[in-house]
C-alpha cells in the first residue's frame, strides 16, 4: 500500500491486527508541548472506525481522555454497537502501554446523501478575510501549529504580545499546510486546533487539558479555507465550556463542536 500523500493522512493511519483491533504511531508532530492534541488522537481512533463500519462520515463524535498520551505506538479496539442503513455507532478505545487513553464513541452516517428539513437560524459570523488576519507562526509556536496555515483575526491574536480582550473568543481561518483539503474525518482535529480562549481570560496559564469533547459534522466542507469561531462563556471551579463554529469557504456550516476542559494556572 502506498504512503499518504498527506501529513494527516500518515498521521492517523491503522493497520489492523484483527477483527476488532488495530495499529498505528502517534506522531510528535502532532504535539502540542510534549503530549499529542487530543483532536489529533481522536482523528487516529476515527480511523479505525472507519475501517470498521460501512458509513462514510462521523457526523457525531464524542471522546473522553482518562489519561494523557505520548507519542508512540498505540493500539485502538473497536466494538461496533449497531448497525444500520443510515447510520452505524461503534466504540473506540485507543491504548497505551496497556492502558486506556481516550474512549471514543461516534456515529457515522453519509453526508452525502441526506435529505430533509433545513432551517438555520442563525448567521455566518463577519470577520476579515484571511490575508488581513495574522498567521500563527514563529519559534514558540507549537510543533502541532506548524502543520496547518492558521490566520488568527487581529483581535484575537493579541494574547501574543500580551493584549487580552477580556472575552473568551477565538476567531480566524485555517487550512492544513501541505495543502489536503478538509473533510468531515478531519473535523474532531480543526475543532481542537486553535489556541485556547482563556489566553484572552486569564495571564499565566500553563495548560488548558480537554476532558472531553464532542463534534457534530453537519456537511462535507467544501475545498479551501474553513472559518471557525469557538467562544468561551463559563468558567466555574476552573472547568469551562468551549463551543466552536466551523464554517467552509462557501459558507457552509460543516461542524459544531463542545470540549469540557480546566485550566491549569
Amino acid at each position: 500500500m502506498p504512503e499518504p500523500a498527506f501529513a494527516f493522512d500518515r498521521g492517523v493511519a491503522v493497520e489492523p491486527i484483527d477483527d476488532t483491533r488495530w495499529r498505528a504511531e502517534v506522531e510528535s508532530r502532532w504535539n502540542i508541548g510534549s503530549a499529542p492534541n487530543g483532536g489529533y488522537l481522536v482523528s487516529i481512533a476515527l480511523s479505525a472506525l472507519h475501517h470498521a463500519l460501512p458509513h462514510p462520515d462521523p457526523v457525531a463524535v464524542s471522546a473522553h481522555f482518562p489519561r494523557r498520551s505520548s507519542p508512540g505506538p498505540v493500539e485502538v479496539a473497536v466494538e461496533p454497537i449497531r448497525v444500520g442503513r443510515g447510520h452505524s455507532t461503534a466504540e473506540a478505545r485507543l491504548e497505551q502501554d496497556g492502558e486506556p487513553r481516550v474512549l471514543v464513541t461516534a456515529t457515522f452516517g453519509d453526508l452525502g446523501s441526506v435529505h430533509g428539513p433545513t432551517l438555520i437560524q442563525a448567521e455566518r459570523p463577519e470577520i476579515v478575510a484571511p490575508e488581513a488576519c495574522i498567521r500563527a507562526e514563529g519559534p514558540v509556536a507549537p510543533e502541532f501549529v506548524r502543520q496547518f496555515d492558521m490566520r488568527l483575526t487581529p483581535e484575537s491574536a493579541g494574547f501574543a504580545v500580551g493584549l487580552r480582550s477580556g472575552r473568551g473568543l477565538m476567531e480566524g481561518w485555517v487550512r492544513f499546510a501541505d495543502g489536503r483539503e478538509p473533510d468531515s474525518r478531519s473535523m474532531p482535529l480543526f475543532a481542537d486546533s486553535f489556541p485556547p480562549t482563556m489566553f484572552h481570560l486569564m495571564e499565566r496559564i500553563q495548560w488548558v487539558p480537554t476532558i472531553e469533547i464532542t463534534v457534530h459534522a453537519r456537511g462535507r466542507p467544501a475545498p479551501g479555507w474553513l472559518q471557525c469561531r469557538f467562544l468561551t462563556r463559563y468558567v466555574i471551579g476552573g472547568y469551562l465550556e468551549e463551543d466552536g463554529e466551523i464554517w467552509d469557504q462557501t459558507g457552509g456550516l460543516v461542524a459544531l463542536s463542545r470540549q469540557l476542559a480546566r485550566v491549569r494556572d
